[in-house]
């Protein structure tokens, strides 16, 4: 009897643990919204003033908009704001808004090794920022070859490209890769610390790559401090700058009368070589 007892005990206990196993795993399909408190809203300066080979670099856009709540599915667009960039000669670019928080300019004039001020008015405050249009080396080649998954997988696909390091300088560089396979752009930073003067190759994979997809490579030379901010972020985001990084990563956009109210983003001017490649 005190057998059949325990045996009933026993039972009941396995019973309940299998029912609360059961339920802490229905429990993980909910989606459990956290109540966040909101941070100070800054402003976003997206300022990239791109020269692509083979273009006159003439048209540059720069977007403006306000940080916005985590589980926010909208971006709020900031309207109204005057955006001029100046370089160093004296010539003024102004940006004139074309759609909510877009600011375009049709005139501007890139020069290599030439430094640019930019100057945004809006919402009252006024920022600027001071950059170097820096240079960049052209993709020499690209191969594409078939490797292991070290996932255990099937092989992957893997493309790399060439371009020739100038032996001269320390160069730093922002490379992205966009595709239809790709939700964002994914983004990779290198510097010549290890490869000056000689030929470097960047590689690129991605399990859902395959033949037929078109990948856009950006290969962008850029400044020691914008790769600096740019290594944090992808250090911070795992290679993705769209995720959430754990803190706000100060720019070189700064407000001219409170330091304390600057603005997010970095204004940039980096020339890049875009190649579109067809994966075989």
């Amino acid at each position: 009897m005190n057998r059949l007892k325990q045996y009933t005990i026993m039972n009941k206990a396995l019973a309940l643990l299998s029912l609360l196993f059961v339920f802490s795993f229905t429990s993980c399909e909910d989606v459990v919204n956290l109540d966040l408190d909101a941070g100070e809203t800054k402003l976003v300066i997206d300022a990239e003033i791109i020269w692509k080979k083979g273009t006159t670099g003439n048209e540059q856009t720069i977007k403006i908009s306000k940080t916005a709540p985590y589980y926010s599915t909208s971006t709020p667009k900031v309207s109204g704001a005057q955006v001029r960039v100046e370089n160093s000669s004296g010539n003024v670019f102004t940006f004139n808004e074309t759609e909510a928080g877009v600011y375009v300019c049709t005139d501007f004039v890139p020069v290599i090794g030439m430094e640019y001020k930019l100057f945004v008015q809006a919402e009252g405050q006024t920022f600027t920022a001071s950059e170097k249009l820096t240079s960049v080396t052209p993709i020499t080649k690209i191969e594409q070859a078939l490797v292991p998954d070290f996932g255990g997988g099937e092989d992957v696909i893997e493309v790399t490209f060439y371009y020739n390091d100038p032996a001269d300088q320390q160069n730093f560089y922002l490379t992205d890769y966009r595709s239809e396979f790709l939700i964002f752009p994914e983004y990779e930073n290198t510097d010549d610390e290890l490869y000056n003067g000689n030929e470097i190759k960047a590689r690129y994979s991605h399990e859902d790559m395959m033949p037929g997809n078109t990948l856009d490579i950006t290969h962008r030379g850029i400044s020691k401090n914008f790769f600096n901010y740019m290594k944090l972020i992808l250090d911070a985001s795992n290679s993705n700058p769209f995720s959430v990084p754990p803190g706000n990563i100060r720019g070189n956009i700064v407000n001219t009368a409170d330091s304390k109210n600057y603005a997010m983003g970095y204004f940039r001017l980096c020339e890049a070589d875009v190649v579109s490649y067809l994966v075989k």
